[in-house]
């Protein structure tokens, strides 16, 4: 879930490198760690990703220098991949249901949502490049997803029968934007899955395991054995209402 604000100042939006474009040239279209049945547009180290990520770096092609912080867009990470193969594995938890991908990144999770037979998918993520990510994955994967680029997370549930959330508790900050978000959905009746491999901002005293699987998480040295990653049901708690 980067920030990534258009308002913002700095070059213009405009001679930015077109992201659909560029992810569709630079980056590979494979299949995803323990996820044989999604395929990804996923970074590697010729990918020239700082071009994308920082406009002031479009007009560099040398790829031999160092990535930019990794944008969760780009790559697969341990709580999205156990939580798509648990839809996967278990399709009748999101047959038939409307579901919302939070903090969606590549829209792995989301895809797994649609393969499984739910009635309809939003994938919510904020970063524009991720967008991008997301329409092409779905279209590599032959199913429909809507986007919304905004952070739902500041306002009320949204008319959805779950929520899937893989990988949003990586920061403190965002933690704390995102358990009054989930409470507000559980106060409206609406389930929760949370798929995460233990970060530290976990609020593991909400979570009920459901299951549990050992996937590859970014990051990993290469060859390293995967680990256990988690899916957790999210417990209703007090509820915070959104900021005006």
């Amino acid at each position: 879930m980067d920030n990534d604000h258009a308002g913002d100042s700095g070059p213009d939006l405009g001679l930015r490198l077109d992201p659909a474009e560029f992810i569709k040239a630079n980056m590979r279209l494979g299949p995803v760690p323990a996820l044989p049945e999604i395929r990804f547009y996923t970074a590697h180290s010729g990918s020239g990703l700082r071009r994308l990520v920082d406009p002031e770096n479009e007009g560099d092609t040398d790829d031999d220098g160092p990535e930019p912080q990794p944008p969760y867009w780009a790559y697969a990470w341990a709580g999205g991949a156990v939580l798509a193969r648990y839809i996967l594995d278990n399709p009748s938890t999101v047959t038939g249901r409307r579901v919302l991908d939070l903090g969606a990144g590549s829209g792995i999770v989301g895809i797994a949502a649609a393969k499984a037979g739910a009635r309809a998918v939003i994938a919510a993520e904020i970063d524009r490049n991720g967008v991008a990510a997301i329409g092409l994955n779905a279209a590599a994967n032959d199913v429909a997803i809507g986007v919304v680029g905004d952070d739902v997370t500041k306002g009320a549930p949204p008319a959805v029968d779950m929520v899937l959330a893989g990988d949003v508790f990586y920061g403190q900050d965002v933690a704390r934007r995102v358990v009054p978000f989930l409470d507000r959905c559980r106060a409206a009746g609406i389930e929760v899955l949370v798929g995460d491999p233990g970060r530290a901002y976990l609020p593991r005293s909400r979570l009920r395991l459901v299951a549990e699987y050992q996937v590859p998480d970014f990051g990993d040295a290469k060859g390293a054995a995967t680990k256990p990653s988690s899916v957790f049901r999210f417990e209703a708690g007090s509820v915070v209402k959104p900021s005006p």
